[in-house]
């Protein structure tokens, strides 16, 4: 006779079976007369070796198999009936608190009756919407276990874990709704928090936010000071950003000795051991991005060949990424050419402490300034006016080059690498809401994150001044710069917009967001100071292609270009006016006096002159906003999987695949894959015309206040003029950045997971 346990394994099957047309006659053959442990692994193999284009929803099947094994052994280890599926809510949370994984004030903020009613709520029904490889990446990295690898959590309960403690400081008359909406958001699958907060929030050590960005000053105090604070947040598992335009060039002066400066490669193979000997919480190795002008005189003296194969390994830094930032003058020039067609466009580099010290450029508290220190305004070449005139100055020198070899080097390494990023800096600084700070004309961007969606004011960090105290300790002051960090969160746009809850999703997904830069606890201090200071967030999407399918739009069509727009433009108001309502209840963001959403040139900017904008625009002069910058859309890799759904906005890698990582490889099919969405998804990333996907992402970009995360996807064989072709189009469509050239000959590139959110 068989068992209760062995009866609930064949039930889960014919549950499966009748939502999903299943044909499992042959599986539940094969486990007849198995033992509970034998049934349960050979349903999970068979399933999983059963997925391919033709059946692809035995992944579902797959799922429901793993979810009872975790319910196995979460209450073998927790001490409750398997059959509650999950236990008490109050007694986990007790059990983790006293054990040193969770953060106490879970206890000490929420009362036993509150707690008891939350757990009311979880709804394990809502395990049914994971397919297996979203379960199996939720389960592995997220779920909270003890300190010997014993998984406590249980999928809803680290939904309502994360509602909870992001909504622990509200108001206590409005907290549980609150709680109750975030937790619908996140069970239901119709949005994702960070990778970050996905993994930390709830627990007593681990922070929150993504990725951030750093600039070095041109010092050797700045440099080394900046390597201590990227050593402390990649070990708390964040992505970084860093900005060497500032430092000077190889062969330039040290306190007057001429040629004695090594350039900034020595100080970036530093950052590469810092990435590698630095790990992110003892899961991967720490990710950072290094960025540099394209007028700096190291772009072609080692730092475009940082990653490639070719050369002397002494200047190499392969564990690190670049980025090149790109004013408009230097696209320009690539388009200079002689009566046969061919480039003839000059460009001039230099090191930037030169350039200091010679042109004399000050600002109104007389502070030198560099190149770096200008951009182009649409109507006022403040970048270009000072461009000519360090060219034309006889005693500055610099290094001249045809642009055309320059950006061949730069595509070269893409091609090879991926890399360097490209950061196109004028159009970055003209679209800056928060541009008043410095003023127009005045760089306040240098560079983005290690995705290239982050977008925010920028400085160095300074030491003002060291001294001993009378205790006879040494002391550093410090004066803080603006370190950015990236707080995101993203919406599964083909959950949420399929069931119509984009309105009701994004305020408490800003709300979450705006909390999370409250809760934080960051390593850095000027890092803290700037989260407070502008408290920008990220709210982005996953799921495009995703999101096309079910709507039956090909990619590579108009209709696609006008869904982007028009689907973009209601992301923002409702981001917006979210971000409105939070300003009317806490209070706008400190520097807003000033900004262009208090002076409505943004609203004009973007055009938005329809009746709803132009209300929300007096309103936000009114009542002003909660947050400097709102959108950004990440890559969403693992957390899009999580959701059940396609990469941010890249376009599908195959309809069906090997998804393979250090510790699993499976099959994987396109989400909701059925002989409807086939024809919208059979065309996929390596063979789509790469024109349509910038166009549609230009649509896009209209309405993100930061930026995008987006890939161009190639073939190894591309002519030079093809990959020139579609960097000139994305710079001439307005985008801000591109992330990754992904050649079909390119390996699996080692991205950082922290901005997968």
């Amino acid at each position: 006779m068989k068992t209760q346990m062995l009866n609930q394994i064949e039930t889960i099957i014919q549950e499966v079976t009748q939502i999903y047309h299943l044909d499992t006659s042959n599986l539940l053959k094969r486990i007849s007369g198995l033992d509970e442990e034998s049934q349960r692994e050979e349903a999970l193999h068979f399933a999983l070796n059963k997925v391919s284009i033709d059946e692809p929803n035995w992944t579902f099947l797959a799922a429901q198999m793993y979810l009872y094994k975790l319910y196995q052994d979460v209450a073998r280890v927790r001490g409750y009936d398997v059959n509650q599926k999950y236990g008490s809510f109050y007694l986990l949370i007790s059990q983790l608190v006293e054990l040193g994984i969770y953060n106490e004030d879970l206890l000490h903020s929420y009362s036993k009756e509150e707690i008891d009613e939350l757990g009311s709520l979880i709804d394990p029904e809502k395990d049914y919407l994971f397919q297996y490889i979203g379960l199996f990446l939720l389960a592995d990295r997220y779920l909270a276990k003890d300190f010997d690898g014993n998984i406590y959590e249980l999928p809803q309960e680290r939904f309502m874990i994360i509602a909870m403690f992001l909504m622990k400081n509200e108001v206590k008359e409005k907290r549980l709704s609150y709680i109750k909406e975030a937790y619908w958001a996140l069970s239901n699958l119709h949005m994702t928090v960070a990778t970050p907060t996905l993994a930390n929030a709830g627990k007593r050590v681990g922070q929150l936010s993504s990725c951030f960005i750093d600039t070095v000053d041109d010092s050797l105090d700045s440099i080394y000071l900046n390597n201590w604070d990227v050593a402390r947040l990649s070990k708390d598992g964040g992505g970084l950003g860093v900005y060497y335009g500032k430092v000077r060039a190889l062969g330039s002066d040290i306190k007057k000795y001429k040629g004695n400066s090594s350039g900034i490669v020595p100080w970036i193979r530093q950052i590469n051991n810092t990435a590698v000997s630095v790990d992110q919480l003892g899961q991967r190795q720490g990710a950072i991005a290094v960025y540099l002008d394209v007028f700096h005189k190291d772009i072609m003296n080692g730092f475009l060949d940082l990653k490639t194969n070719n050369g002397d390994e002494r200047r190499k830094a392969h564990d690190i990424f670049t980025g090149v930032a790109i004013p408009d003058l230097f696209m320009e020039a690539l388009g200079e050419t002689d009566e046969s067609g061919r480039s003839i466009g000059e460009w001039h580099t230099f090191c930037p402490y030169e350039v200091k010290q010679i042109m004399g450029w000050k600002d109104e508290n007389g502070n030198s300034l560099g190149l770096e220190d200008f951009y182009d305004e649409s109507d006022e070449k403040y970048f270009t006016q000072k461009y000519w005139e360090a060219v034309s100055h006889p005693l500055l020198p610099g290094k001249t080059y045809r642009a055309m070899d320059i950006m061949a080097r730069i595509m070269v390494s893409q091609l090879e690498t991926g890399t360097p990023y490209m950061f196109y800096r004028d159009e970055v600084n003209r679209k800056n809401p928060n541009k008043h700070v410095l003023g127009k004309g005045r760089t306040a961007i240098f560079c983005s994150n290690l995705c290239t969606e982050i977008t925010q004011n920028m400085s160095a960090t300074t030491i003002i001044k060291e001294y001993q105290d009378e205790e006879g300790n040494i002391v550093i002051v410090r004066k803080p710069g603006d370190f950015v960090v990236c707080n995101l969160s993203s919406i599964n746009l083909a959950s949420a917009f399929r069931a119509n809850v984009l309105p009701r999703l994004i305020p408490i997904q800003m709300r979450m967001l705006d909390n999370v830069i409250d809760l934080n606890t960051l390593s850095v201090g000027q890092a803290e100071a700037t989260n407070k200071k502008y408290r920008a967030v990220g709210l982005g999407t996953f799921g495009w292609h995703h999101l096309l399918a079910l709507e039956g739009i090909h990619w590579e069509s108009e209709e696609a270009i006008k869904f982007a727009d028009e689907l973009y433009e209601d992301i923002a108001f409702y981001t917006i006016h979210s971000s409105m309502e939070l300003a009317k209840e806490k209070g706008a963001y400190p520097s807003f006096r000033g900004s262009q959403w208090q002076t409505g040139e943004y609203f004009g900017q973007k055009n938005y002159t329809s009746e709803r904008w132009e209300k929300l625009q007096k309103d936000v002069s009114e009542h002003g906003v909660r947050n400097g910058w709102m959108m950004a859309i990440a890559p969403n890799s693992s957390t899009a999987k999580i959701g059940g759904s396609t990469d941010g906005i890249d376009p599908l890698y195959a309809v069906e695949y090997a998804e393979e990582k250090k510790n699993f490889k499976f099959k994987v099919t396109a989400p909701d894959l059925n002989h409807h969405t086939y024809d919208y998804y059979r065309k996929t990333r390596h063979f789509l015309d790469q024109h349509w996907s910038i166009k549609q992402n230009a649509a896009r970009q209209r309405h993100i206040d930061q930026g995008i995360s987006f890939n161009l996807y190639v073939r190894h064989d591309i002519k030079a003029k093809e990959l020139l072709s579609l960097h000139l189009v994305a710079w001439k469509q307005g985008l801000k950045t591109t992330y990754y050239v992904r050649s079909t000959s390119q390996g699996e590139l080692n991205e950082c997971e922290a901005c997968h959110s």
